[in-house]
């Protein structure tokens, strides 16, 4: 397998557009939640989780931290990482099967979560590139 200083500059260009499309769809997400917090602690209320407004705010947090490490490579595999756990768990609370009966289309928007998943699972296995990158890792490795 090649390492990131045998990349070629079609891999180069892939990884960062890839953590620009990850990073403006983590910026989409955290700035309707900035918009209305009210509306986004509701729409976690009504999916039956306690305290709303506390995770709506630690839902803003993470994806502004997601975002971050995106736009500058730093901890970019443990972020992958979380925010592919984060987005699978939001696919199933919101939009699982228990949403079906009610609504078809529940289907389509809990399925779209996983390819989403496996896209960050990627980024989390081949890093951030070479390119506009802090290069930083798990703690203690580079």
């Amino acid at each position: 397998m090649p390492s990131q200083t045998d990349q070629s500059p079609w891999q180069t260009a892939a990884l960062l557009i890839a953590r620009l499309i990850f990073a403006a769809m983590f910026l989409m997400g955290v700035a309707f939640k900035f918009m209305d917090m009210g509306a986004t602690a509701g729409y976690i209320a009504a999916a039956g989780f306690p305290v709303p407004l506390f995770l709506a705010w630690c839902a803003a947090i993470l994806e502004a931290l997601l975002v971050i490490a995106f736009l500058t490579g730093a901890f970019l595999t443990p972020a992958a990482l979380v925010g592919s756990i984060y987005v699978t768990f939001l696919g199933f609370a919101f939009h699982g099967p228990s949403h079906w009966a009610s609504n078809q289309a529940e289907f389509g928007a809990f399925m779209s979560h996983f390819p989403f998943a496996a896209g960050l699972l990627f980024a989390a296995v081949h890093g951030p590139g070479q390119v506009l990158s802090l290069n930083r890792g798990w703690p203690g490795r580079a």
